[in-house]
């Protein structure tokens, strides 16, 4: 596995992949194959024995610095809240939606356009918390060097390039930088040849490294982590920054607190985050210095834009 930090940030029937078994998990398997077997024996079958939280989020960087991220997270939550909690590993933006409207997923990180779509499919659905730095979130702008062109607030220069986004669903990849795109004058979608999307911001700064677009937009704190860690391609340049916006959430399912058996799951969860203490694994992988609570009216300008641009329906 790469030693890669995760970055200080952030379809339809596409299945997870499976999580590694825990302890807890084993467990909790062989009380229930203990539970049938006692039942097969004639005598009454014991209650249902309330599930794991299931945690996921959208992939919106390298596979590896996912699973570490998130599974920190899932430890950290598993012991403050004796629960057992199970991060399964999403192929797409899609996906993560779709397994939480169909109660796959329990909690999930979203960006704040995902976010929106999810609770939209999902009634019930509450936000729960977000990092400090969720409230001002940015995108980055980047240029291949070939291009000549330096920094600059002019993205009608971006407009002859070969661009692409990140997720076609990604607030701080898509969402937002083809609204900044449009209020500078320039299509968001009318690039030569259309826009490219990359899947995720690690390989948005491949693909601009490569030559294989010119230019592209990505996750503010994706840009500034990887170069702190010194692995951005040299033919990559920073070209802009956009005006801020409120950005990525947890978002906890109508269901979960049934089926965890925790009712005041929401209330525990946003103890959880907003207690951790300062220097944290989990604030640390985060990139933040707090969690703090967050309401669905703070992703309202969101879900305008997601709407007119036709991402939200």
């Amino acid at each position: 596995m790469s030693s890669r930090r995760a970055a200080r940030s952030g379809g339809p029937g596409v299945q997870p992949l499976p999580s590694p078994l825990s302890r807890r998990t084993l467990l909790a398997g062989a009380g229930v194959a203990l539970a049938a077997a006692v039942t097969g024996c004639g005598r009454s079958a014991a209650p249902t024995s309330p599930g794991p939280l299931h945690v996921g989020a959208i992939p919106d960087q390298d596979p590896e610095v996912l699973q570490r991220l998130h599974g920190t997270v899932a430890d950290a939550m598993s012991a403050a809240l004796d629960l057992e909690v199970a991060y399964t590993p999403v192929t797409d933006y899609a996906a993560a939606v779709s397994l939480f409207r169909t109660g796959d997923l329990d909690l999930v990180w979203f960006g704040g356009l995902t976010g929106v779509q999810a609770r939209l499919q999902t009634p019930g659905a509450e936000p729960v918390a977000q990092r400090d730095i969720d409230r001002a979130f940015t995108s980055v702008f980047v240029v291949n060097a070939g291009t000549g062109l330096a920094p600059s607030g002019d993205l009608a220069a971006l407009a002859p390039l070969r661009f692409t986004y990140g997720s076609e669903t990604s607030t701080s990849g898509r969402l937002m930088p083809a609204w900044f795109l449009r209020e500078a004058g320039v299509d968001p979608q009318g690039f030569p040849g259309g826009p490219g999307f990359s899947g995720s911001h690690d390989a948005t700064l491949a693909l601009v490294a490569s030559g294989s677009y010119q230019a592209g937009v990505l996750n503010a704190q994706v840009w500034r982590s990887r170069t702190e860690e010194g692995v951005v391609d040299p033919a990559v340049v920073r070209y802009a920054e956009t005006p801020p916006y409120s950005d990525y959430h947890w978002l906890l399912g109508p269901r979960a607190a049934e089926r965890t058996g925790v009712p005041d799951l929401r209330d525990r969860l946003l103890d959880f985050f907003t207690g951790l203490p300062a220097g944290s694994p989990v604030l640390e992988l985060f990139g933040a210095e707090a969690f703090v609570p967050v309401q669905a009216a703070d992703h309202d300008r969101i879900e305008e834009i997601g709407r007119d641009l036709g991402l939200v329906s």
